[in-house]
């Protein structure tokens, strides 16, 4: 009894990690890896340290079409992806052009809004979540690795 219940719950965990790549796989049905990376400091360093990893990494694996990456931008972070004079729009925007998804959280937009009275522009190509970290905790699931510089 003991050894059929493990090996059910065994089979149980093969199986859930299998369907979790599969749908990590179905944008690019190629990429080795599936990757989130999370932005959530105010730092300028750690934005580049991002830009980096992702640039990194599409050349590690030959092409955007051998990774996927995503990042998402909450709380302090969010700064990253919003303004008109952004020092890093060239960068997202290259990257976007590589198939770099990046999302931003609604739910801190709306506490900036709430405390200054002016909602921060987000880039062009930025998609809005509405939680972030459920967001990152969802793509966790489906098989992406969470990375934080």
């Amino acid at each position: 009894m003991y050894r059929t219940t493990l090996k059910s719950i065994f089979l149980f965990l093969l199986l859930a990690c299998v369907v979790a790549r599969a749908a990590a796989s179905d944008e690019k049905p190629f990429a080795e890896r599936h990757v989130i990376l999370q932005v959530s400091d105010a730092d300028p360093s750690k934005y580049t340290a991002v830009l980096d990893i992702a640039n990194n990494l599409i050349k590690h694996y030959n092409g955007p079409e051998y990774i996927e990456i995503e990042i998402i931008a909450f709380g302090a972070g969010v700064h990253m992806l919003t303004g008109e004079s952004n020092p890093n729009r060239s960068r997202i925007n290259s990257l976007i052009a590589n198939d770099v998804r990046f999302y931003v959280c609604k739910n801190t937009l709306d506490s900036i809004q709430r405390k200054t009275g002016v909602r921060p522009p987000i880039m062009a190509g930025v998609v809005g979540v509405q939680t972030g970290v459920a967001f990152m905790l969802d793509e966790i699931q489906a098989g992406y690795t969470p990375i934080r510089p």
